[in-house]
């Protein structure tokens, strides 16, 4: 059976942890920021962690 390919647009996007979870980032950071507050946007700074749910859709496109 061949190597499984990584799906380069998830692996672009999420990073693995080193207990195996996955890191995201944060959407609504890119544009239109006039109106949201300075806190917001410093959140939206920080990594999320991948959830229960989508972790189990994302495991398969990362492979390795």
């Amino acid at each position: 059976m061949p190597k499984m390919k990584t799906h380069r647009g998830a692996a672009k996007r999420f990073k693995k942890t080193g207990t195996g979870k996955l890191k995201r980032h944060k959407a609504y950071k890119s544009h239109k920021t006039g109106k949201k507050s300075p806190k917001r946007i410093r959140n939206l700074r920080k990594p999320a962690i991948v959830s229960d749910g989508d972790y189990k859709r994302i495991k398969n496109l990362l492979p390795y």
